[in-house]
């Protein structure tokens, strides 16, 4: 068998991978630990939906896995080091849920500004505008880029920090994102967006000493792990009011449980994983993902791909 699909695509994706290679649509086997360890036994490229964790264990069990794809979900169960030292690569696509995920930000910001409203200074509730908020993007991903745009059209402005890149690169300029420090972009913003990729080292980043400073009704949109924050430094700063309220897309397992600092807080919001999940952005994914492992089955083992091919892998959004 070349590719082994788990993850439900369109119809019309599955048949056009199957006309390239022999491929199989099998997602019976996500719940079948010892199916789908026969069946990787032969497998070259497995699609794989976010319930699948992909880590030495099973790649140990395919040895002749070249690529994993990834159409939905983010990438947080992939082990990608232990993918990199066996040689096989992840497909996925960033760019197919760029344009869903920024539409719901902006959702989610108007809800929160609207729904939670702070007392104004002739002692009436009121709820903000979303034109005149400051707007602070943690993580440049390719969402970040549709996400300042629309912002810009209510005439918000945007702040951003990425740790990954300098203050002086020129993608913030062309995206028309104000670099700032992670500090000031805590302190400046009325509406915090997260976005930055979570890997480990990020597990905490926000914690009380941000939060502290945060600024006054500050409300916040996760889309990223919800362990970029400190769980009892965002327990302490929704229940005290510093935090004006949350709405995460992705919350780490546990959480929400009795006895835990998130429980009960009623300006907490959490949904799953929907931001990125939209009829359009679904169908870009899975070809995408499809399109992206045809290439790298039909390469020659071995082979390095040009200048070109790589600028154009990346302009795409595979990685």
């Amino acid at each position: 068998m070349t590719v082994l699909i788990l993850e439900p695509l369109e119809a019309e994706v599955v048949q056009w991978l199957a006309e390239r290679h022999d491929a199989c649509f099998a997602p019976e086997l996500v719940g079948d630990p010892r199916g789908l360890r026969a069946a990787l036994q032969d497998s070259r490229a497995l699609i794989a939906p976010p319930e699948v964790r992909v880590d030495a264990e099973l790649l140990h069990g395919a040895p002749a896995l070249r690529a994993i794809g990834r159409a939905s979900g983010g990438a947080e169960n992939i082990d990608v080091e232990a993918c990199r030292q066996v040689g096989v690569e992840v497909v996925r696509s960033q760019r197919s849920t760029a344009c869903a995920e920024a539409e719901f930000v902006v959702g989610a910001l108007l809800s929160l500004l609207r729904r939670v409203p702070v007392e104004g200074s002739d002692g009436l509730k009121v709820g903000r505008e979303l034109g005149c908020s400051t707007i602070g993007l943690l993580g440049l991903t390719p969402a970040a880029q549709v996400l300042a745009q629309l912002l810009q059209a209510f005439g918000s402005r945007v702040v951003g920090y990425d740790p990954g890149l300098h203050p002086s690169d020129a993608t913030w300029a062309r995206w028309g994102i104000e670099s700032v420090s992670l500090g000031e972009l805590v302190e400046c913003s009325d509406g915090l967006v997260l976005l930055l990729p979570y890997f480990e080292r990020f597990r905490g980043l926000l914690g009380e000493r941000q939060l502290e400073n945060a600024r006054a009704n500050q409300v916040v949109v996760g889309l990223s792990q919800s362990g970029l924050f400190d769980e009892a430094a965002l327990g302490r700063a929704l229940r005290g009011g510093r935090l004006r309220a949350a709405w995460f897309d992705c919350m780490e397992p546990g959480w929400l449980e009795q006895g835990r600092p998130l429980h009960g807080i009623p300006t907490l919001q959490v949904t799953p994983r929907l931001a990125g999940t939209t009829r359009e952005s679904r169908v870009r994914a899975a070809w995408a993902v499809a399109r992206g492992l045809d290439e790298l089955l039909g390469k020659v083992p071995g082979s390095k791909k040009k200048p070109a091919e790589k600028a154009a892998a990346k302009a795409a959004g595979y990685y």
